[in-house]
């Protein structure tokens, strides 16, 4: 189903859906390499930028380079210039859910007001400090809740909620083992 033209959600589905048709067909441009670099500044803090990525078989370039900070609290004995980096991963989650959650709306017809997700992340720091060899560095696990009020049944709801769940990246990064090679030099 495509939306209707009274439903407006800033998304151009029909673009996606063209170009999802067209990477089909040239399946080698749908490889994209995405790149963040991070330079340490001081303590626990540093600044990470995203300008440069690939896709589509070239090179490729943001608009502006965007800059993200990351620290810790000082709980940790750091200074709190920024957000933790498994906080901004929080977000990468809530991002890309929210996005799909547009998405999926504008393309089945949907008219979205307002969407709000709300991500948790439970994690024993236990681990990254050296504490206990038993407990791992990462989440013990991630909760998301959405609350969305939109021009559908809280089925149709649900279900925009599960596709976007179904196509995010960030969520199949985090729920799934995925190779991370890291070097020096």
């Amino acid at each position: 189903m495509t939306a209707s033209p009274t439903v407006n959600n800033n998304v151009n589905s029909e673009a996606l859906l063209q170009a999802r048709d067209a990477l089909k067909e040239a399946p080698e441009a749908a490889e994209f390499v995405w790149k963040v670099s991070s330079e340490w500044k001081d303590g626990t803090y540093s600044q990470q930028t995203i300008e440069h990525f690939s896709g589509l078989g070239a090179a490729q370039q943001h608009k502006q380079a965007f800059v993200l900070e990351g620290d810790h609290p000082e709980v940790f004995a750091s200074e709190d210039r920024g957000p933790t980096p498994v906080e901004t991963v929080l977000a990468g989650l809530a991002g890309c859910l929210t996005a799909g959650v547009a998405a999926v709306a504008q393309n089945r017809g949907i008219q979205l007001h307002s969407v709000k997700a709300t991500v948790e992340g439970n994690h024993n720091v236990l681990g990254i400090l050296g504490g206990d060899p038993e407990v791992r560095n990462g989440f013990n696990d991630v909760t998301v809740h959405f609350d969305i009020d939109a021009d559908a049944s809280p089925e149709d709801i649900a279900a925009l909620v599960a596709q976007s769940q179904k196509r995010s990246a960030v969520f199949d990064a985090l729920a799934n083992p995925t190779n991370v090679n890291v070097s020096v030099g």
